[in-house]
Parts: C-alpha cells; structure tokens; sequence
C-alpha cells in the first residue's frame, strides 16, 4: 500500500470511545463546554462511519463569513472517512465550501461545513463533510464496518 507507513491504526478503544459517545460528549472530552457542544438531536442520527480522537494538523482554504479568502494551518479533534470536527481560527458559515491539504501526502478534498461551535480561546469548532468519502484522508485506517452497516 502507498504511504502505508504513514497510516496509524486506530485501536479499538479509540473507536469503542468515540462510537458510544454523543457528539457534546465529544467536545467535551475535548475541552468545550457544555453549552459549546454539539446538540443530543445532531448525535442520535446514525453515523456513516465511526469517529475517532485524532489530532492532525491540515491546511484549511476557504472564504471567511465576511467573504475575505484565507487560508490557516488548524488541528482536527475528531475524525471519521465522512469528515471530522476541526479547531479553526478564522470564522466561516455553515454551508462555506473548503478546500483541505494534509501536509503529509499533500491530498486536497473539498469539504462542506456542517457544524459550528462557539468561537472560543483557541479557536471554532468546526464540523465538515467531504463531498466524496475520503477514509485514507486523515492518515488513520478505520477498521470494523460503519455503524450503520453493522447491527451490533
């Protein structure tokens, strides 16, 4: 495999972890508050594939809510082959089209931002969809079948 090196296994405590936890459960754990977090109602719709704590550091480009152009170095908190949640300086719209690198294998895909945390001190929290699955994106093999495809 290609950059097979370069993939981290995700172990299944990181996946059992951020399979059974809400989505607020999540940013919690990752340091937002309660208020912060995603909403319960957002959580109960079944997940494409599982979410895993996975921190990575990806060039974001993309317009700004005011419509300015940019383009920042920001972390992930949580990801999964559909997107992940991001930490980003720069504040932008739900449904702003992104553009993101991985610095590693300089693989671009285009993404849609679907959720919105509150600004805080070290930036928003910032849920995005690949337009295209895009499960070897983050550098992370996800193992086992999606949760929606898997009945137990």
């Amino acid at each position: 495999m290609p950059g097979g090196a370069n993939f981290k296994l995700a172990s299944e405590y990181e996946v059992a972890d951020a399979e059974h936890l809400p989505g607020w459960a999540i940013d919690r754990a990752a340091g937002t508050s309660e208020d912060g977090g995603m909403s319960e109602t957002a959580s109960a719709i079944p997940r494409r594939s599982r979410r895993v704590f996975h921190k990575i550091r990806v060039k974001a480009q993309g317009r700004e809510h005011n419509g300015k152009k940019f383009q920042e170095a920001c972390e992930t908190v949580v990801v999964n082959a559909h997107g992940g949640l991001l930490l980003m300086k720069h504040e932008v719209d739900s449904g702003e089209m992104l553009v993101l690198t991985n610095p590693v294998t300089q693989e671009e895909q285009e993404c849609r931002v679907v959720y919105l945390g509150h600004p805080g001190d070290k930036g928003q929290r910032v849920g995005i969809e690949f337009l295209t699955p895009a499960p070897r994106f983050w550098g992370v093999e996800f193992s086992g079948e999606s949760p929606v495809n898997n009945p137990n």
